[in-house]
């Protein structure tokens, strides 16, 4: 079989090969679509601006069994910026591909945030579809403490709004789901959604993990209700004052309340 591959750089080339099995398959699209070059840039400056004095600090502030690089979060971000703009993902396969490699083999934290980095770029706004659900469950699954979590969310929440009959089923699944963080993400995932929430979404999402002593879950509905109160503030009070929520939810949801 002759197959033309088109690779990162735009050059194409052709092979022969045999008839491939369903492993050679996935090895051979996990190989075309990685873009190794934007991989390997980004650890390298990465590791470049490294500070061996900050990098215990910040691991012990987040508890992180991972250890970090000491690059604080913003140049992570910039240094991902940089480096996509030379060779932005072009096909939703290609993100996710670039995404992962990041992901898996971190060493670092760091490269964890600049694979997560990457999946929100203005320049991969186009890509985002349903197929990169997968991608997003598994950096919340494995990413597994709210640094992660909250910044993944915010995708989440961009696919809700762009496919909202679609997403929705698996929202609901999530807020149910055993794992904490995927029910942390289906009460958060509506942060930026402001006046397109689905209220009885977001309503439901709450009540299912209301009476969850976990502190994020209850950290988490407090937060939900909070940035909603800035487009319905009034919504907000029947909805504090008609469920039964934890004493944080129900300070953090009324903060800005007054009255």
């Amino acid at each position: 079989m002759i197959l033309d591959l088109w690779w990162p750089d735009g050059i194409k080339s052709k092979i022969t090969t045999a008839e491939p099995g369903p492993t050679e398959r996935l090895a051979s699209v996990a190989m075309v679509t990685t873009d190794r070059m934007l991989v390997d840039a980004i650890r390298t400056r990465l590791s470049a601006e490294a500070d061996p004095v900050r990098a215990p600090q910040t691991q012990a502030y987040m508890k992180s069994e991972m250890p970090y690089l000491g690059v604080p979060l913003p140049r992570v971000r910039a240094i991902v910026r940089a480096e996509a703009a030379e060779r932005p993902p072009v096909t939703v396969a290609g993100l996710t591909a670039t995404a992962r490699a990041l992901w898996r083999p971190a060493g670092y934290r760091e490269e964890r945030y600049a694979a997560t980095e990457l999946t929100g770029l203005s320049s991969v706004r186009r890509l985002q579809t349903l197929a990169l659900v997968p991608l997003y469950q598994e950096m919340i699954t494995t990413g597994a403490w709210w640094d992660h979590v909250d910044e993944v969310a915010h995708r989440i929440g961009v696919l809700l709004r762009a496919f909202p009959t679609e997403m929705r089923p698996t929202i609901l699944a999530w807020s149910r789901d055993p794992d904490r963080w995927l029910r942390r993400t289906s009460i958060i995932c509506q942060l930026d959604a402001k006046d397109q929430t689905d209220r009885t979404l977001l309503s439901t999402t709450i009540l299912a993990n209301a009476g969850d002593p976990d502190f994020f879950l209850r950290k988490a509905i407090g937060w939900a209700l909070r940035q909603y109160a800035r487009v319905d503030p009034e919504w907000v009070r029947r909805f504090v004052a008609d469920h039964e929520l934890s004493p944080l939810s129900r300070r953090e949801a009324t903060k800005h309340l007054g009255g």
